[in-house]
């Protein structure tokens, strides 16, 4: 048969070892494969992701210009110091490229990652952020300069003649660079801190890696179709906690070393075919870890006890060896192995012949996938504040996710969008990132239940406005919004899916919304109608809070003029005050039957229990009530600890999102869980203020849907209870079990 047949174009080399295991397969390609790699080549082509020779061209020029620039700016400093002659005549400095650029699968447009390395005298926080930065402003060609300085690798971005560079600073301990430096020599991180190991180790990891795959232009190609589709399924960014350049570059490198006569179109699909059964957190490593007298730290699970906690490790070939992917997340790595999975079925769909290159990428519909998003508005007075505020907004959004986790127990999972969102039908500066919820799949607790994230929000705001860099307009908004509730920019050419009329909404509500409101918004309700003029959906504080933004803020906050709201659901419960609110309901499957009813029937049990109490005061008995909270909680088997901070919401700021339905009708999953922080009666009330008393309790929240506010229970992946890790041994062994692992996939 055709489809067997194979190749004698390239002719096998002898086998050389690449990696720490042998190699899965020595197989070439057959008639099929090559056949399948000249489409994936033409799809590449036609989507545009190679640059043209005039543009090559420039960032040449570019480069030298740039490399100009620092060697300048060094003797400038070196003159300044009073250095002699001969000293200023030597002094230098020199550029290097690492990132995409240097791998050689950059497309249009793409940012060039630089280093510039100097002596010993010229240091980092004072002559480069300041001297240079000062050299660079003034000149006609550079726009858009961001100095990033408190990054886990300071870098200063700019664009220089329209050209997107990240300039790293390395101040190595020699008084003259050579020209000829070779920064892959262990000798250049002597006498060096940590800030300068990182940045040196980027332009060290991508020599690394071209010495270590078999095939740098199938390792080439097939780089450059899996970082096209990281960023079409929206995957490919490290700072929100996904995987970036440097990591997509190791993982397509191990794969070429354990295929290494594979070309890019078997590659691609043994890419999620590796990667979707890949043991995690078994680390990948191109190499075995290397010690050096220096004594440097490096990732090391057995010694280092915040190495074990890392889910995800991607380890760096050049020494210092590092994991490069400690950003990633529960989240984030739920995330990537969905889409890993998606990735491995069309692939084998294409070998089939069933599907084509395009289907493998197309976009991942992020608005369409959740019911319920977090909007992070980020808002500053001009451009230039915003390029810089939002920098570093989007640079703790990592933290956001990781705090949610913590807070809610890994219950609830975040998607964060690693896009930025812009209305350019606004005259304002402001942007927008969004998060997906949803409740984490398999694990156990109470159906239909609201995660109280107020105080994480909170929280996670404080530490956004300590940037000190700050400036008066710079300002963040968290919301939480609903998708039907999403805002119109955030779809391709402004397109937002029409609203259907309410009849066409009561028949095709989606699963959940019938019981939204719960008990708590129905006791709210019941509440309302007590008085005549409190029908309409009221607001409280509302005006005085928006009172202190300025117009074009609150259009950033409410994109459409109208507050977000939803039935009985009160607006978004995001405000700039001092404590930012969100309640969150999980969007599963579940029914809420006779909401009313079973509210009658918690406000009933209430009164029992204070006409008990009052029984017991009246007859002198001194005894105290001990509330039993569990007993009143249907349909919940554990109930949360409440964390230190216990917030107490604002009633104008409680979002209810939309809860689901459960094929049990029997019983309401989405009822009665009190407070019970406080389980004595401190003093006898009478029956009229004690109802009142539950009535206030459930509009201020006290009375909430199952609202949890769980305490961090962190994964401890202590190596002697760890297989994997008590496993480890030396570096060998630990990739053995990789081997172990993979052997099923060839």
């Amino acid at each position: 048969m055709v489809g067997t047949q194979r190749s004698e174009e390239p002719p096998v080399k002898a086998l050389k070892s690449y990696g720490i295991t042998k190699p899965l397969s020595v197989t070439g390609p057959s008639a099929a494969d090559l056949k399948r790699n000249l489409e994936l080549e033409k799809f590449l082509v036609d989507e545009g992701l190679y640059e043209s020779n005039e543009e090559t061209m420039r960032r040449e020029e570019v480069l030298g210009r740039m490399d100009q620039i620092v060697k300048h700016w060094v003797k400038h400093l070196t003159r300044q110091r009073g250095y002699t002659d001969q000293m200023v005549e030597d002094a230098n400095a020199v550029i290097f490229t690492f990132g995409s650029y240097r791998l050689g699968v950059h497309g249009p447009g793409a940012d060039i990652d630089t280093l510039c390395v100097g002596p010993s005298y010229v240091n980092r926080e004072e002559d480069f952020f300041i001297i240079l930065r000062d050299i660079l402003a003034e000149m006609e060609e550079v726009t858009e300069l961001q100095p990033v300085t408190d990054a886990h690798v300071p870098v200063m971005k700019f664009k220089f003649q329209g050209i997107s560079i990240d300039l790293l600073y390395a101040s190595i301990s020699l008084l003259v660079v050579p020209q000829d430096l070779d920064i892959s020599n262990s000798s250049v991180l002597c006498d060096v801190d940590e800030q300068t190991v990182r940045s040196l180790n980027g332009c060290r990891v991508a020599d690394q890696i071209l010495k270590l795959v078999p095939n740098f232009e199938h390792f080439r190609t097939t780089l450059r179709c899996m970082k096209y589709w990281a960023k079409k399924r929206g995957v490919y960014s490290n700072v929100t906690g996904f995987l970036g350049g440097v990591n997509w570059a190791l993982l397509v490198a191990r794969l070429c070393q354990l295929y290494p006569n594979a070309i890019p179109s078997m590659l691609v699909s043994r890419f999620f075919r590796v990667y979707t059964q890949w043991r995690w957190p078994n680390p990948v490593m191109l190499c075995a870890i290397e010690e050096n007298e220096l004594g440097i730290p490096v990732w090391d699970p057995r010694k280092n006890h915040r190495d074990r906690y890392h889910l995800m490790p991607i380890i760096t070939p050049a020494y210092p060896c590092m994991n490069s992917s400690y950003n990633v997340s529960q989240s984030t790595l739920r995330v990537m192995t969905e889409q890993f999975q998606y990735g491995n079925k069309i692939c084998q769909e294409i070998e089939l012949n069933k599907q084509h290159w395009s289907s493998l990428f197309e976009q991942y519909m992020f608005f369409e996938a959740y019911k319920n998003y977090l909007q992070v508005d980020v808002l500053a007075v001009d451009a230039e504040d915003l390029l810089a505020w939002k920098g570093w907004v989007e640079s703790r959004f990592r933290q956001l996710t990781l705090k949610i986790e913590r807070d809610t127990n890994g219950m609830l999972m975040c998607h964060p969008q690693p896009n930025e969102y812009v209305d350019t039908s606004k005259q304002f500066r402001h942007c927008a990132f969004f998060m997906g919820l949803q409740r984490a799949e398999g694990v156990g607790g109470q159906e239909c239940q609201q995660f109280d994230i107020r105080g994480t929000v909170d929280e996670f705001r404080q530490e956004v406005n300590m940037y000190m860099f700050w400036r008066p307009g710079m300002d963040v908004y968290v919301s939480h919004v609903r998708r039907r509730q999403l805002p119109p920019f955030v779809f391709p050419n402004g397109y937002k899916r029409p609203r259907q009329s309410r009849h066409q909404n009561q028949q095709s509500r989606e699963p959940g919304e019938e019981g939204v409101g719960s008990v708590s918004a129905y006791v709210e309700r019941h509440a309302k109608r007590k008085n005549d003029n409190e029908m309409i959906d009221t607001r409280p504080e509302k005006p005085e809070k928006r009172a202190s933004l300025s117009p074009h803020s609150l259009d950033a906050v409410y994109p459409d003029s109208s507050a977000i709201t939803t039935g009985e659901t009160p607006p978004i419960g995001i405000e700039s005050g001092p404590r930012a609110e969100c309640l969150v309901t999980t969007d599963l499957d579940c029914t809420t039957p006779n909401v009313e009813v079973e509210a009658e029937r918690f406000i009933r049990k209430s009164t029992e229990i204070i006409e008990v109490s009052q029984r017991e005061h009246n007859s002198g008995n001194e005894q105290t009530l001990e509330v039993d909270s569990r007993a009143l909680v249907q349909g919940c088997h554990d109930l949360a600890e409440p964390v230190e901070k216990h917030v107490r919401p604002d009633p104008s700021a409680v979002v209810a999102c939309e809860g689901g339905h459960n094929e049990d009708e029997g019983r309401n999953m989405c009822s009665e869980a009190i407070n019970d922080d406080t389980p004595h009666l401190p003093r006898r009330l009478n029956l009229k203020e004690n109802v009142d008393e539950v009535e206030r309790e459930s509009r201020s929240g006290k009375i909430a849907d199952g609202a949890l506010r769980n305490g961090y229970c962190g994964q401890n992946l202590d190596h002697e209870s760890n297989p994997l890790l008590s496993g480890m041994g030396r570096p060998e062994e630990g990739a053995s079990s990789n081997r172990l692992s993979l052997e099923s996939i060839v």
